[in-house]
């Protein structure tokens, strides 16, 4: 699971840009080696921008083809021209695993967002930061939470090199499995994932994502590295 609303702060300097892309990423964490596609969209207006995404798992847990599917959109309305924008947002999909002949599937906790974000970018659009401050409301586990977001995006060496990532940290009550048998049971997650791409083309690029979590999916800290490639329109 990804949120990649880096690539909104992406394009948000500017209020002419539509930009969409396909991403194939293959995961070789431990316990995954599978496939990821993710397709996002931005369109910026002149009253903020739209952004969202899809992202697919395809053979984890057993099954065959599309193995786990989440979506987010978001909308940020500006203040005109100034740095603060109102931030809106919805998430929420599932995942399914298979045991023998039996196959079961879960859904991934909907969850609406709310709140403030701030953005500075650089005047040539080649590097820039969002903060989001943002209540969280997480059907079936919460109905008040809070989650921070950091974005940032930087481009160099004559746009050739793009670094790109979030941050999140929010409040959610997980209960997990070990391996002994027991439980255990957290209050907060943190996940970040960054990207490196090396830009052959405006529109075709290859690099890697490395994702890093502490109890998201998983009780502790886990690191999942992946290397995928772009397809930009």
């Amino acid at each position: 699971m990804k949120r990649l609303l880096f690539f909104c702060a992406l394009f948000c300097a500017t209020n002419s840009i539509f930009a969409q892309n396909v991403q194939l990423l293959y995961d070789f964490g431990k316990g995954r080696n599978c496939l990821t596609s993710t397709v996002e969209m931005f369109k910026p207006d002149k009253y903020g921008s739209t952004f969202l995404f899809i992202d697919m798992d395809y053979g984890t847990g057993g099954v065959e083809g599309v193995s786990m599917a989440y979506w987010e959109i978001a909308r940020s309305i500006k203040f005109r021209d100034h740095p603060f924008a109102l931030h809106i947002e919805y998430n929420g999909g599932f995942w399914q695993h298979k045991e023998k002949t039996v196959s079961y599937a879960h859904n991934i906790n909907d969850s609406w967002l709310g709140g403030l974000e701030f953005s500075k970018d650089a005047k040539d659009s080649s590097k820039g930061f969002t903060f989001q401050a943002l209540y969280k409301y997480i059907r079936g586990r919460h109905d008040f939470s809070f989650q921070l977001t950091g974005i940032w995006y930087m481009n160099f060496w004559n746009n050739r090199f793009s670094f790109t990532g979030f941050a999140d940290f929010w409040r959610e009550e997980m209960e997990f499995t070990l391996s002994d048998g027991g439980y255990a049971l957290t209050k907060f997650i943190f996940q970040a994932e960054s990207q490196v791409w090396y830009n052959f083309t405006p529109h075709f690029s290859a690099g890697s994502e490395v994702e890093f979590s502490n109890n998201f999916a998983g009780k502790g800290f886990w690191i999942l590295p992946t290397l995928g490639i772009k397809a930009t329109f």
